[in-house]
């Protein structure tokens, strides 16, 4: 009886966490003309991985550090990742 009650909450706790899981594509690049031909309708921004923060054009530190890529902004804010309000003109 253990024996089952113990694979009844392993199955459990394996379908409470694949249902709670959603996979949001996200596809970096290292170069801004790249992002812009894979999203033509969407608007490209730096996305900064280690902060979880996106910067628009125009924003100081839009293009810049070793821990960045160029991203479609939809895919940003559907992955999670929030504007940075720094900078902004």
């Amino acid at each position: 009886m253990q024996r089952f009650s113990g694979l009844l909450l392993a199955v459990s706790l394996f379908v409470c966490a694949a249902h709670d899981a959603k996979a949001v594509p996200l596809t970096p690049f290292r170069y801004q003309a790249q992002a812009q031909r894979h999203c033509p309708d969407d608007s490209v921004v730096w996305l900064d991985f280690r902060r979880a923060r996106y910067y628009l054009k125009g924003q100081k530190r839009y293009g810049r550090g070793q821990t960045g890529s160029f991203v479609c902004r939809s895919e940003a804010r559907a992955s999670g990742y929030r504007r940075s309000l720094l900078g902004l003109r």
